[in-house]
């Protein structure tokens, strides 16, 4: 550890910097820099930036090319990361951690409107929760159907009463968007409480062997109330009245465009 502190208090990214076929940084220089202690515990890093790409339609493989490199006479398995990559690296991370913040700053460059924009939004996060939703919104269905669930739209949409009190499309209403769309607006904090929600559904409906479609309901009736007032004591706020931000697809496209300035510039 006192080897990777001399590193990071010394050397700064630009001394990482290679060229060859593009401007890339190596995984595990990106590795020390962040101050993790193995590629073990950082490949949950490169993980999550990989979930991103993939939600964002951007190829990953063009941005994370695997290569053996030779480091003190012997060969290992790392990777080249651009710095579109090594920049969705550092803004999943907490920037109050200087040595993320200095990672932030330096692959963002002149860009500090935009890094402001992504960090005071945690947009990433509302991107890679969005996308665990959709998975597990397919996981719960398939554990309802086996747990012989006969009204499945009723069983999904009731949440919106139990977790609102209203409608979805009341909901809709009161939020001003389109149908469908309420999750595209929802603030980080209210889609992890919906992925909460689904997972714990989940896990009861298997763990208690919760059978027959009006059991089922009073399950997903019992995780959302309890979801509804885990929200309301750390909110203060009724989770039909929390707050909206910028619409998911707006921000994907923002970043999208990000992408190619910097592919462009690299």
């Amino acid at each position: 550890m006192s080897e990777q502190l001399q590193i990071n208090e010394t050397l700064s990214f630009e001394d990482f910097k290679n060229q060859n076929w593009m401007t890339f940084w190596w995984a595990t220089d990106l590795m020390r820099m962040l101050w993790y202690a193995n590629m073990k515990s950082f490949q949950k890093v490169l993980d999550r930036t990989t979930k991103a790409f993939v939600s964002l339609w951007i190829p990953h493989y063009e941005n994370m090319v695997h290569e053996t490199r030779e480091i003190d006479g012997k060969d290992i398995e790392d990777c080249k990361l651009t710095r579109f990559w090594c920049y969705l690296t550092a803004m999943n991370w907490d920037s109050k951690k200087e040595e993320v913040a200095r990672a932030q700053a330096y692959f963002a460059e002149n860009t500090r409107k935009f890094e402001l924009y992504m960090k005071d939004n945690k947009d990433l996060d509302r991107i890679l929760i969005r996308e665990e939703l959709t998975e597990w919104n397919k996981t719960l269905a398939s554990t309802a159907h086996q747990a012989w669930v006969q009204n499945f739209p009723r069983f999904q949409n009731a949440w919106y009463l139990w977790m609102y009190n209203m409608e979805s499309w009341k909901l809709e209403n009161k939020r001003k968007v389109g149908k469908w769309k309420l999750m595209d607006f929802m603030w980080r904090t209210e889609l992890a409480a919906n992925l909460f929600r689904i997972t714990q559904t989940e896990e009861r409906i298997k763990s208690k062997w919760i059978k027959w479609q009006h059991q089922l309901e009073k399950t997903h009736y019992d995780v959302w109330k309890e979801v509804r007032n885990f929200v309301q004591e750390n909110s203060w706020k009724a989770p039909e009245n929390l707050p909206q931000v910028k619409k998911l697809p707006e921000v994907k496209k923002a970043l999208k465009s990000w992408y190619k300035k910097m592919k462009k510039e690299s």
